[in-house]
């Protein structure tokens, strides 16, 4: 479930999981890291998302993080269910499954952040720990609205990972910008930009980016610097043209390589 009804106050109501980090909106980046969910639940206002999942609504709208999270659950059957907040802009697949194999013996696994904060809307919980802690907030206090996410966590027994990048949220306008900025940090563009295409596109699709790398260098040194483009080009055509998938991919890569490399060697 991930949670996208807060107020964003302090990015004076903007539309947070709206807002766009290298090019995506900060939900979508987080639905593609959970995309072999399930179920699929988004608590918040109905928005545009990149694939289906299901909607509800915290009782009352914007009544915090408790009502949000029993809303969420009450959409599941599932044993184990990933509780995330709407903004976080560098969650990944891998860190997702970290979380879910971290739960073992546990009641739940949460993620820490550089400060060795426990962050609770970057968790894995056993649903029925969770709604046992719901249910007694609930008699407690007569109602969930208000309640702090601490109160509901407090009690549960928790893994504790570290992961200070997964762990990052938007909650200011400079959490957006230093978002911005690291996803264009050398190392980590060429995977986001690749990520960000994949996504628009449509496609699911492991790409060797080293290999098609060396690919476009061979052509732009053993042809001419305009065959760099156009023959990573073609290549793609050449693999969809032949069903798709990473092996279409590389039989196509190591043919035009190979031919690269032929015509290197004539000059």
């Amino acid at each position: 479930m991930i949670l996208a009804g807060g107020a964003a106050r302090r990015l004076g109501g903007m539309d947070k999981p709206a807002l766009r980090v290298g090019g995506r909106a900060l939900l979508d980046r987080v639905l593609d890291a959970c995309r072999g969910a399930g179920r699929t639940v988004v608590v918040g206002p109905r928005r545009p998302t990149v694939r289906p999942v299901r909607w509800a609504r915290e009782e009352p709208p914007g009544g915090g993080p408790v009502a949000a999270v029993d809303a969420g659950v009450r959409q599941t059957t599932a044993p184990v269910v990933l509780v995330l907040s709407a903004d976080l802009p560098f969650l990944t697949p891998e860190t997702v499954e970290t979380l879910l194999n971290g739960i073992q013996g546990t009641e739940g696994a949460v993620l820490i952040d550089s400060d060795g904060r426990e962050q609770p809307l970057v968790a894995a919980y056993r649903a029925e720990p969770l709604r046992r802690e719901i249910a007694l907030l609930a008699t407690e206090h007569g109602g969930l609205g208000g309640l702090p996410l601490r109160l509901l966590v407090s009690e549960l027994a928790l893994a504790r990972l570290q992961h200070p990048t997964a762990s990052f949220d938007c909650d200011t306008w400079e959490d957006i910008t230093t978002a911005r900025a690291r996803i264009r940090e050398h190392g980590r563009v060429l995977d986001e930009w690749i990520t960000a295409v994949k996504a628009e596109l449509g496609i699911d699709l492991d790409v060797d980016t080293a290999a098609l790398l060396d690919l476009a260098r061979d052509a732009a040194h053993g042809v001419a610097r305009p065959a760099a483009p156009l023959t990573t080009f073609l290549v793609g055509y050449a693999a969809a043209q032949k069903g798709g998938g990473p092996e279409a991919l590389a039989a196509a890569t190591e043919k035009a390589a190979a031919l690269a490399a032929r015509w290197a060697e004539e000059q």
